[in-house]
């Protein structure tokens, strides 16, 4: 295999070869491969090993770990999304092959978009016939994923009605009640983690990579921190170099996995995530429909990822985002009551570019979640605060107007960023033009006199779209204790 080549229109097939777990050392091996070429061997490592499983937790960890690496295959099967898709040693159920061709189908859409692909027909998870009684429809066999240090569980002839566990589904592993809280370094999981302190839930704030910026925002919340390990194989830099397919991937969901499988090795009971409502919207394309860029932070992917893991993994352990029910404009709203994090926090995506240039401060002040996010805020944060958080106005630019019409989807439509809706922007613009400390701005004014006589002025207001929307997967007792905060 040693003179194998990287030819992308020339690989048939992509196989999951096997995952790994060294309880000894925290260290996770995802290893795959396209057709007889080398293996590609991806490493996750959780701080806190070594970690002592019981039988029932390490039989949990393998379920989450095959999980984990079914999912982060994404960034390698789309080097060259062959035709066939391979799964070595136990094969996968039919819902679990589902919800990968949910992931790879949807969470690919904005990559397929822009490489001209049709991938919609083309992503086939093989899938095992249903599972005879007692045996496990998560791989919960040793199959191609191991955790060392750990024994697999036998269970013994018990009278009916059958446990969840005998029925092929995962019982509850006693977790105990704490948050492994993804951070990003942005506005949402900094409200995300407030909000929970005031609600007095137990959290880790957990983020993964080397970003030093989002790790000032971590200390600066006084809580305590877990930064996991995540290094991609590095032959995937070598194909990109030969022609590789390449473009965005659902990484929320890869994230997700990764907490996910954190959690059962910590034993903590919730992973959350800071996605708002608006991340289910995507940009409409004439001619293709919606494509989005951020589905793997809408509400598809976590009522479906949400159900898995408890149906899969372990029954308590729960998945949510807190911001869920809220819009992007009421996430500002929430963020602008507290200047905590003025001085750290960055929303601007270019910060979190694995390759390739980043801006010198915080914030770049010309890419579309720059631009949105000071849109965003500018109606309930006083100027002065704004513009010395980003560094500049923004809003009095006009060589950023092309970008904020995009944010408007006035004569383009929504940029491929994890940005709020159209009416969100729309809205916040028109009452920014009521104010005098904005209405003078050249974005703003231009608004005024442009765009706003074409829009219904009954679809401008700002307060509708603060209310609470209902879809969530926050435990009830939970959004008991934050439903009023996040209303006011």
């Amino acid at each position: 295999m040693t003179d194998w080549t990287f030819h992308r229109d020339q690989i048939r097939t992509f196989r999951f070869v096997r995952s790994i777990f060294d309880a000894r050392t925290g260290v996770a091996q995802l290893i795959y491969a396209f057709d007889d070429g080398p293996e590609l061997v991806e490493t996750v490592t959780v701080p806190g090993a070594p970690f002592v499983l019981d039988d029932a937790r390490a039989a949990a960890a393998q379920r989450a770990l095959r999980l984990l690496h079914l999912i982060a295959g994404v960034s390698y099967y789309k080097a060259a999304v062959p035709a066939e898709i391979r799964i070595e040693g136990e094969g996968i159920d039919a819902a679990t092959a589902a919800l990968l061709e949910l992931i790879y189908r949807n969470g690919l859409g904005e990559f397929a978009y822009r490489n001209g692909l049709e991938l919609r027909d083309r992503i086939r998870f093989p899938a095992l016939l249903p599972s005879p009684p007692g045996r496990g429809a998560g791989g919960e066999g040793r199959g191609d994923s191991a955790v060392s240090d750990a024994v697999s569980v036998e269970s013994e002839p018990s009278p009916q009605p059958l446990s969840r566990g005998e029925r092929g589904l995962p019982a509850a592993l006693g977790l105990r009640p704490h948050a492994l809280v993804a951070i990003g370094g942005g506005k949402d999981s900094l409200v995300s983690i407030e909000a929970l302190r005031g609600a007095g839930v137990e959290q880790t704030v957990t983020w993964i990579g080397g970003s030093q910026l989002i790790a000032a925002c971590a200390a600066r919340t006084g809580l305590p921190t877990l930064n996991i390990g995540r290094q991609l194989a590095p032959q995937l830099f070598d194909f990109n170099r030969r022609g590789a397919w390449n473009g965005h991937i659902p990484v929320t969901a890869v994230n997700s996995a990764i907490l996910a499988f954190a959690a059962v090795l910590l034993g903590v009971n919730q992973v959350v995530f800071s996605n708002e409502r608006s991340a289910s919207y995507g940009s409409l394309i004439p001619g293709t429909g919606e494509v989005n860029h951020q589905w793997s932070k809408g509400w598809a992917f976590e009522a479906a990822f949400g159900e898995h893991l408890q149906r899969h993994v372990a029954a308590d352990l729960d998945y949510y985002s807190l911001l869920r029910p809220l819009s992007e404009l009421a996430v500002a709203r929430q963020f602008a009551k507290s200047d905590r994090y003025d001085d750290c926090f960055s929303s601007c995506n270019r910060n979190f570019h694995i390759l390739g240039e980043r801006p010198t401060s915080r914030w770049c002040g010309v890419c579309p979640k720059c631009l949105f996010v000071f849109l965003a805020l500018a109606p309930f944060l006083p100027k002065l605060r704004l513009v010395g958080i980003v560094g500049r106005n923004l809003l009095d630019d006009p060589d950023l107007i092309p970008g904020y019409d995009a944010l408007l989807e006035f004569g383009n439509h929504k940029p491929f960023e994890c940005v709020g809706e159209g009416r969100e922007s729309r809205a916040a613009m028109a009452a920014l033009a009521q104010r005098p400390e904005w209405r003078e701005d050249a974005v703003i004014k231009r608004f005024a006199k442009l765009i706003a006589p074409q829009l219904d002025p009954a679809e401008l207001a700002v307060e509708p779209l603060l209310a609470l929307h209902d879809e969530r997967r926050i435990p009830a007792a939970l959004w008991e204790r934050l439903r009023d905060r996040f209303a006011a």
